[in-house]
């Protein structure tokens, strides 16, 4: 047995503050290398979110339609007809760094076992994801393992990949973010929780054996990368996906039955955190015999057993007696099922490896006293402000929109998309589709119900005002969601940002969730799952902060749902929402002038729940056949987006008054909406009657996109400018 020397706890990421409250939770005794491990991994940053906690509570989780919020497997939301939505985004950022197609593939495994472990058959999947600056030597290496990994392991398992981002940052270069989220379905009387109960119930283990990939990959998720990342390739896991289904249709039939009590997904620290976090819940004790658990190498320690983050497992406490019958399923789809334990009422975790007691700790002090800190902070000053006028307008509107349309943050991502099978299962809508609309949708199968999903987030807003960049993605999401005429039901966040033992970094999470929670309560859309990832940091250089929001919203009835795409020549385009010019932290600013300065546009909660009222209303009342809402490069950019997608020209009425045109066009205000409808008076009777600023601004019509000043560009040479970079960035021209 190894000593527990410092170096050996400092090696486990434990502070000399953190070991004195271990020794005390052990009444003086010092822990075997076992326990030091177990310790380690459940008080890591990645599982026990001991930086974070204090401010998450902040969060809005409630409402009518929350089934369940935050501290189970995924968030539940009520869909009506006795079915409820269930999903949650998580990271796997740094193992995504070090091995990408691994990282990726078993970010998408565990995001899937995270809803299906709670009863829900998933119907689709989506991913955030940033990259360094394409002229760094790793990034076109990254994004060819990354969107390999998402999409082997997604069209495997048979879940299709319907949304998602995909931006590229020099924050990114050493620290590349990738985001997975899961949406699943079941019915509401169906739904399966991780509280363990019943003293002597059987525990058992499921899935694919158990071997030495992954151990500390949660210790890992919580420290800063620096020169030795290459040399944590074994902690990344590597992943099966036809294990992964075969485990699905499995879980799916047992929970057909009356025989679980809980069940938990193995993931960030394994069979660890698994059996801890299912007695904690139910105030329990549990006994392992770690000599039955399925093994795929020899000689394996308990310390590696209980570390190991292999992938496509489960945890689950069956009903006295029902072993057998549960066995004979996992049989069926060839699957390793193993009594491995028991419950007691001790309230401690004991665990045996050949015949002798390997480890013996209380589960609630170790579970209930995991750090919690009030990390120093500092608030991010304001950027100086930035007049429109002070920007130089471009010689060529058309010739700016050129270039922003074939930058790499606004240029097509169907290179990776085309990757991803996003029409398996036969429920992604035609509209709905990558690229089709604001967000992907899909069937509610059997029904006429439709679900929207989407990812969002705007790190350069974040970057310069945290409070008022985590106001917008929370908005922007919702405005996602609106434009498909679907009502947002709620979200799950995805925090990622640097070390937060720096005040400023610290400040940055503390302003975003500020924004966030401001932004939840006033559109009624609360949190209901959720991940921090912390410490993206390489040799002391932060990524922004990218509080990635996914959000999930209904339609009654799917028909009633609109893309992007223009439709019909003739139709007019009107403007909703207050346009004023705001270039600071604009993509034009950014692409044409190579800066990155002033503040963000500001979010007028109020008015954007107006304007998103307004606007579902218009498209169920069916006085919509498109709708995009404002958001990167302005007008100009939307509606060229508008038109690509539809391949239908249209003209631009500049209505800039006081403005400066090219304010107008490329401002980013917030809270606005493009709609295209063939009856402009009714829609702008509404707006008066609801109070919502709209404006006609162009008509629908010809091949070409143009402005009132005369300059003209085809909708065909814009789509393909829009479309080339990817590709011939990755090489595929």
């Amino acid at each position: 047995m190894s000593e527990i020397t410092p170096a050996v706890i400092a090696k486990h990421g434990i502070s000399d503050e953190e070991y004195t409250k271990i020794l005390e939770i052990l009444d003086g005794r010092i822990p075997n290398l076992t326990e030091l491990g177990i310790f380690s991994v459940m008080w890591s940053e990645h599982c026990s979110y001991k930086s974070s906690k204090k401010w998450l509570k902040t969060l809005p989780t409630e409402g009518p339609q929350v089934i369940c919020g935050p501290g189970e497997n995924a968030g539940i939301v009520d869909i009506s007809d006795g079915q409820a939505a269930i999903f949650k985004m998580e990271s796997h950022n740094h193992p995504s760094y070090i091995e990408p197609y691994q990282g990726a593939a078993t970010g998408v495994g565990g995001i899937l076992r995270d809803v299906f472990t709670m009863g829900a058959r998933p119907v689709c999947n989506l991913n955030a994801l940033r990259f360094g600056s394409p002229d760094h030597p790793k990034t076109q290496h990254l994004v060819s393992g990354v969107v390999a990994g998402i999409g082997g392991y997604g069209n495997c398992v048979g879940v299709p990949t319907v949304g998602g981002e995909c931006e590229f940052h020099e924050s990114y270069n050493g620290n590349i973010l990738v985001n997975a989220m899961t949406v699943g379905i079941a019915d509401t009387d169906k739904i399966f929780y991780s509280e363990a109960s019943g003293v002597g119930n059987p525990i058992v283990y499921v899935g694919s054996k158990t071997g030495r990939d992954g151990i500390h990959g949660a210790t890992m998720a919580s420290a800063e990368f620096s020169e030795d990342n290459e040399e944590k390739r074994p902690t990344v896991q590597v992943g099966d996906p036809f294990t992964e289904k075969l485990l699905i249709e499995a879980c799916m039939e047992l929970m057909s039955t009356d025989m679980i009590v809980a069940i938990q997904d193995m993931g960030a620290a394994g069979l660890t955190s698994s059996s801890f976090e299912m007695a904690s819940k139910g105030g329990m004790g549990v006994e392992l015999d770690l000599d039955h658990v399925p093994q795929r190498e020899e000689n394996m320690t308990a310390y590696e057993m209980m570390l190991s983050e292999s992938q496509e497992r489960m945890l689950m406490v069956l009903k006295p007696g029902r072993e057998e019958d549960a066995r004979k399923i996992f049989d069926k789809w060839e699957l390793d099922f193993a009594v491995v334990g028991h419950l007691t009422d001790s309230g401690h975790m004991v665990l045996r490896h050949k015949g002798e007691i390997v480890a013996d700790l209380p589960i609630d002090p170790l579970a209930l006293a995991s750090p919690e800190y009030d990390r120093p902070w500092v608030r991010t000053p304001d950027p100086e402000p930035l007049s429109a006028s002070d920007i130089p307008a471009p010689t060529k509107l058309m010739t700016a929109l050129e270039t922003l349309i074939s930058c790499p943050g606004l240029s097509s991502k169907r290179w990776i998309w085309e990757q991803y099978d996003h029409m398996v299962m036969g429920d992604t809508l035609g509209i709905g589709r990558p690229g089709g609309a604001d967000a992907a949708l899909v069937r509610v199968h059997g029904t006429q119900k439709g679900l929207a999903a989407t990812s969002d987030c705007t790190p350069r807003y974040c970057k310069a005002n945290p409070v008022e960049g985590g106001r917008q993605v929370v908005a922007e999401a919702y405005r996602n969601l609106t434009a498909t005429g679907s009502t947002p039901l709620a979200i799950t966040d995805n925090m990622n940002f640097g070390n937060p033992e720096k005040p400023e970094i610290m400040g940055q999470f503390v302003g975003c969730i500020e924004g966030m929670r401001e932004a939840c309560l006033a559109l009624d859309f609360p949190v209901v799952s959720g991940n921090v990832s912390l410490y993206n940091e390489t040799n002391g250089q932060a990524i922004l902060p990218t509080p990635t929001i996914g959000a999930v919203g209904l339609l009654s009835d799917y028909n009633q749902a609109v893309g992007l795409g223009l439709k019909h020549e003739g139709e007019t385009l009107v403007l909703i929402g207050d346009t004023k010019g705001h270039l600071g932290q604009s993509v034009y600013i950014r692409e044409l002038h190579n800066r990155e300065d002033g503040p963000p546009p500001p979010v007028d909660l109020a008015r954007e729940r107006l304007n998103g009222d307004f606007v579902r209303d218009v498209i169920i009342s069916g006085l919509v056949s498109a709708c995009h809402d404002i958001s990167d490069g302005g007008i100009l950019v939307s509606v060229a987006e508008m038109a690509m997608g539809g391949g239908i020209g249209a003209e631009i009425n500049v209505d800039n008054g006081d403005i400066p045109a090219h304010a107008w066009l490329f401002g980013e205000d917030q809270g606005r909406y493009i709609i295209s409808t063939n009856d402009p008076e009714a829609v702008m009777s509404k707006a008066i009657a609801a109070g919502v600023h709209a404006s006609k601004i162009g008509q629908v019509g010809g091949k070409d996109l143009k402005l009132s000043n005369g300059e003209v560009i085809s909708v065909g040479k814009l789509k393909s400018q829009n479309e080339r970079w990817l590709p011939e960035y990755m090489g595929a021209a």
